[in-house]
């Protein structure tokens, strides 16, 4: 069987703005529901949210995660949205498998549940709820290589037909969403929006030198600028581990009034 065979990167937004009908996710909202109808329906979905790291990487385990409202300040209808997706106590246990032959560690946390790095998208784009799901830690260290090795990792993954869903923010400069737009501040996120569109959808980069460049991140036009703090970049480095190859698809998205991109990629 497949394992990982679809993997997607996608910018999820400003918390559960993208559920509420805001304006200035609408495009996002378009492009999350344009995957949903491209791709064969997975059988499972492994999700790498931006929102949770751990001292080592960890899955989840539990049979019915609950939800993590980890968000604040946002209507009180935020806190009532309802994901109930089923967790899968076996495919964690194929991912620590895989992290095993790998030589990777992989803790199983049987209590952790859903955050909201998961349930926003999963409710746009699978709103049934009927697809297993475990979610993956980032590591704390936020070490590049050692994302790209998590996503070498899964190309372990035997069994069903799995998606693995990077859920972070190709842009997530916080005091910039709260800016005025300059036109210095909208050349500093195409900028680094450009090379990771030339880095991730350039045929004639070797997957020897595509790697080198996502895990050389920092020396990418305005990086530091467009991501302080990487944890919304890293499961991209995650999904490419995965892939190990050139994008299929490349999108992007005017979210909060800034360009955030999203790739695909079939394996």
């Amino acid at each position: 069987m497949a394992g990982i065979s679809q993997v997607l990167y996608i910018s999820h937004g400003g918390g559960p703005l993208p559920l509420l009908g805001d304006a200035a996710h609408k495009e996002l909202v378009q492009q999350l529901e344009h995957y949903a109808r491209k791709i064969e329906k997975p059988e499972a979905i492994v999700v790498v949210s931006a929102h949770w790291e751990a001292d080592v990487p960890t899955v989840t385990a539990g049979a019915n995660p609950n939800l993590i409202y980890d968000y604040y300040g946002f209507p009180e209808e935020s806190y009532h949205i309802q994901y109930p997706a089923p967790g899968s106590p076996a495919l964690a246990q194929a991912l620590a498998d895989a992290f095993a032959a790998h030589g990777l560690p992989l803790e199983q946390d049987t209590e952790r549940g859903f955050d909201h790095g998961m349930f926003v998208p999963l409710k746009l784009m699978y709103p049934n709820a009927d697809i297993p799901v475990v979610q993956l830690s980032l590591v704390k260290s936020l070490d590049a290589d050692m994302h790209v090795r998590m996503g070498e990792a899964l190309q372990a993954l035997k069994g069903k037909n799995i998606l693995l869903l990077g859920s972070g923010f190709s842009f997530h400069n916080m005091k910039m969403f709260f800016t005025s737009e300059t036109a210095e501040i909208r050349a500093q996120n195409l900028a680094f929006e450009h090379w990771l569109q030339d880095t991730l959808g350039n045929p004639d980069l070797t997957e020897h030198e595509r790697k080198a460049r996502l895990v050389g991140w920092q020396q990418a036009p305005s990086a530091r600028f467009c991501h302080p703090r990487e944890e919304h970049l890293l499961p991209l480095h995650l999904c490419y581990g995965a892939a190990a190859k050139v994008a299929d698809e490349l999108n992007s998205a005017k979210v909060l009034g800034k360009s955030a991109g999203l790739f695909y990629w079939r394996c």
